[in-house]
Parts: C-alpha cells; sequence; structure tokens
C-alpha cells in the first residue's frame, strides 16, 4: 500500500473540485485531458471518465481537479470520486505512463530575496518543492532530501528550509551573500531543471506518519488537560493569521503547547525566523498582541522554545 490519502478542496468555480493527495502525483509536469481519448496515456484519468459526469480531468503536482457537467451536484458524488482515486492510488495504479524518451529540462525560474534575518536569504521558485515544510540543522538531517543535502556541499550553508515554493538557506559568517547568492541561485536553479527530488519519497511518507502521530498526540494531550478548544482557536490563528506572513519572510511557526494558568502560548520557530535578531519583537509586538487581541483573557504571553 502506498498510504495515498485525498483531501477534497472546493474551489471558487462551482463545476471543479480538486482533489488534493498528501504526496506528489507528478514531478513538475501539469496534464489536463478534455476526453476519455485525450487520457490514453494517463490510466488514471482515463478510469476517471468512466464517470459520466466527468467532463474534464487536470492532473497536477498534488492534486487531480475534476470538472464536471451539470447532471449532478459534486455533495452527491465527491467523496465516491476521491475514494476512487485513494483507492486506485493506493493500488500501485499508474498516473501517467512512462515513456522511454529522455525528459527535457524543466523550465524554472529561481529568485533570492532578502528575509528579516541577515544570516538568511530566501530562495523562491516558480514550482511546488514540497507538500510539508522541512528543516535541516546539518548533512546528517538531510540523508533522504537530495537538494538539501547538497547544498550542505557549501561550506558556508549552516541550516536549510525547505517550504512549498522556496528554500531558506541561513549562512555562516564566514561568507557575505553578495558573494554566494548568485551561485546558490544558480546551482538550485540547474537541481529543479533537471527534475531531480527535492525530498525522497520514503522522506514524505515519513515526514506524513510523523505529522500524524504528533496531531494524534497533542489531541490527546489537549484532551487531557481540558484545554481542547482554546489550543485550537490559537492553531486556527495561527494558520490563518501568521503564518502567511511568516513564510513571506523565509519561516515558519508551529504550535507547541498552551499553559491556561499563566495563559501562555508556546511556539517553535523555523526557517528564517529562528535565532533571528527581530524575532523577540515580532514575537511581542505582532503575535502576543494579535493573540491577546482575539482571545482576550486567554492569552497574556508568546514564548518561543528554541529562542
Amino acid at each position: 500500500m502506498s498510504n495515498f490519502n485525498i483531501n477534497i478542496q472546493h474551489t471558487n468555480q462551482p463545476a471543479i473540485v480538486k482533489f488534493e493527495a498528501n504526496k506528489f502525483l507528478t514531478r513538475h509536469e501539469s496534464y489536463e485531458f478534455k476526453n476519455i481519448d485525450e487520457a490514453a496515456d494517463s490510466p488514471l484519468a482515463k478510469q476517471l471518465f468512466y464517470l459520466p459526469f466527468v467532463k474534464t480531468v487536470y492532473i497536477a503536482q498534488n492534486f487531480i481537479a475534476v470538472e464536471k457537467y451539470d447532471i449532478v451536484a459534486w455533495p452527491e458524488v465527491e467523496k465516491e470520486v476521491a475514494e476512487q482515486i485513494e483507492n486506485y492510488l493506493n493500488s500501485g495504479g499508474e498516473i501517467i505512463k512512462s515513456k522511454e524518451e529522455k525528459p527535457k529540462n524543466i523550465p524554472v525560474t529561481v529568485y533570492a530575496e532578502s528575509t528579516p534575518n541577515p544570516a538568511v536569504l530566501k530562495f523562491v521558485t516558480n514550482k511546488k518543492l514540497v507538500i510539508n515544510p522541512a528543516e535541516f540543522k546539518n548533512i546528517d538531517e538531510a540523508k533522504d532530501a537530495p537538494l538539501a543535502q547538497k547544498l550542505f556541499h557549501f561550506p558556508f550553508v549552516k541550516e536549510i528550509f525547505i517550504d512549498e515554493n522556496y528554500v531558506s538557506i541561513q549562512k555562516y559568517d564566514i561568507a557575505q551573500w553578495d558573494d554566494v547568492a548568485m551561485e546558490l541561485r544558480e546551482f538550485i536553479t540547474n537541481f529543479l531543471q533537471e527534475g531531480n527530488e527535492v525530498i525522497s519519497a520514503e522522506a514524505v511518507r515519513v515526514a506524513a506518519t510523523k505529522k500524524e502521530e504528533e496531531q494524534k498526540s497533542a489531541e490527546t494531550k489537549v484532551d487531557i488537560n481540558k484545554i481542547d478548544d482554546t489550543s485550537r482557536e490559537i492553531m486556527a490563528i495561527l494558520d490563518e493569521y501568521i503564518k502567511p506572513a511568516v513564510a513571506s519572510d523565509g519561516g515558519n511557526i508551529l504550535f507547541d503547547s498552551y499553559d491556561p494558568d499563566n495563559k501562555m502560548v508556546k511556539v517553535i520557530l523555523q526557517g528564517a525566523c529562528s535565532g533571528c535578531p527581530s524575532s523577540t519583537m515580532t514575537l511581542k509586538n505582532g503575535i502576543e498582541t494579535m493573540l491577546r487581541d482575539m482571545l482576550r483573557d486567554k492569552v497574556q504571553t508568546v514564548e518561543a522554545i528554541n529562542g
């Protein structure tokens, strides 16, 4: 079994629903099929066209979008479609037929972007790199992440954080960004253009399993301490309001715990946020203030357990 999970995502177009996978389905390519003949090279899309209401199938890196005819409403059939896709993938079904010819270089754009942390530079790409964020403190931790492992061969690279479409690199003081940024940008561009794997499929599976275990553990902990509602409110605020802003600076923030007695929230900082000189100010003036305002008397302070 491949342990694929499919989540249903509605779009702003009523006729189209996205079925999002917890793993990559294709490397970097996207495919669109308007009928069963066009789907000759995609056994998965071909199977979906046997459903009489399917009009168009679009397969991207980690989701399948299906456009339907008006003969049915999505609430009546979306669970059936999700289950069919999930069962097909977990049975080892082929998504796109393999071709013998050598794939062409994939068009990739990478640009460097500064962050509030002077030791960290963010390299943003027009391609989705990972489904879940990953942080690497050294080359041993990057054994299942080919891109990070190769980046650690640059002697000035200290830490690496990879999120949806960017790589944040923290450097040692021996190098200046003006001297090495271009070299790193070109290396990342070439690596992605060649279609290389950013993180191995096994590492993605392990990370997904670990995430599920952590979520179950957190939910159990919340139930025991009877603070489930408040913790969920805090996590929802972090996800909706704070994570997008933090991600734009090349970092990430994770909920760790909430103590109702001293009204303290503990978080974990990753990427550019970790070790950033301005992170304390961000915590106090931004995150702490927002949680105080939105949760009133439930939160007083926010603390990063990794500084």
